[in-house]
């Protein structure tokens, strides 16, 4: 039989895992305007073959973050995709 003070811990954990799953953000929990977005991008990639594209818009981060590894920027690997876009746009 579990003590008072293990229920009441489990009982913590149990919330605390809800209120985690509550503010996870999935495609699902995104606003209609930035999943049309993300849908568009994988539509132009599909297009494309999967490899990237000439613009840098047509780049995936990874994509952006290695063009960016080979430029030297630093600070990359906290850049979201638009920052290393505007990042590598400043060091051309």
């Amino acid at each position: 039989m579990a003590s008072s003070k293990q229920i009441r811990a489990a009982r913590k954990n149990v919330k605390q895992a809800q209120r985690a799953a509550t503010r996870k953000r999935t495609i699902a929990h995104l606003p209609r305007s930035t999943r049309r977005g993300l849908q568009e991008q994988a539509r132009r990639g599909r297009q494309r073959g999967g490899g990237p594209g000439h613009a840098l818009e047509n780049r995936n981060r990874q994509q952006l973050y290695e063009v960016a590894r080979r430029a030297g920027i630093p600070g990359r690997s906290k850049m979201g995709k638009w920052e290393l876009i505007d990042a590598i746009r400043d060091r051309r």
